[in-house]
């Protein structure tokens, strides 16, 4: 009996996190919803959740908006269930991209590629965010001045943040929200989805 008790305790707190998480920065920020006007956009909207080489030439052609693909991977969703977008990616990169191994990548990858590599990661497991933000740092270090890049990168530094502080959960966001020297390269529609969810966090500042 003290054992099944122990059991029954176990399941509901796995449960408690799955929803606690299930409702956070990356699950609960559907920015794709301001792109339904992009065909890539509406078609990745078809895939099941399943990257396809069609949509990775997308992502790794430089003359493609970025913001466009960041809505691409947010319209994948984060309910993957067993499949590994990050691992098709890696091996569409390393075979059709032309660099040595993921390490190679890493150091030389566009800056485009590393954002996109970063938030797949992110989406395919959101529970484990700290090689994605590896990823995201890379990518930002490239292009420092992209709205774009700074809220994709602290969606997913955010998601990391949610294991302490909440109240960092809120700052992380904000602070590229007041920041005016960012180049608006994001469609203000999807800026405002982003922050309707994460100016939730902001009641934890107030603690």
């Amino acid at each position: 009996m003290k054992h099944l008790r122990l059991s029954l305790i176990c399941i509901v707190i796995s449960l408690f996190s799955i929803t606690a998480f299930a409702d956070s920065p990356l699950t609960s920020t559907n920015f794709a919803a301001a792109y339904t006007d992009q065909p890539m956009v509406v078609a990745a909207g078809k895939t099941s959740g399943y990257i396809n080489n069609y949509i990775m030439d997308y992502l790794a052609e430089p003359k493609n908006p970025v913001d466009v693909k960041m809505a691409i991977i947010n319209e994948f969703g984060w309910k993957i269930s067993g499949k590994n977008n990050s691992e098709a990616f890696a091996k569409y990169l390393v075979d059709k991209r032309g660099y040595a191994d993921m390490k190679a990548f890493a150091e030389k990858g566009t800056a485009d590629e590393l954002l996109s590599m970063a938030y797949i990661m992110a989406l395919d497991d959101y529970f484990n965010v700290d090689k994605a933000i590896i990823y995201a740092e890379k990518a930002v270090a490239k292009n420092p001045s992209s709205r774009t890049f700074q809220l994709v990168a602290g969606l997913i530094k955010a998601q990391k943040a949610m294991d302490g502080d909440w109240c960092e959960v809120y700052r992380i966001t904000d602070k590229i929200r007041k920041d005016e020297s960012l180049k608006n390269d994001m469609k203000p529609e999807a800026v405002a989805i982003i922050y309707e969810y994460m100016d939730i966090y902001g009641e934890y500042c107030k603690k």
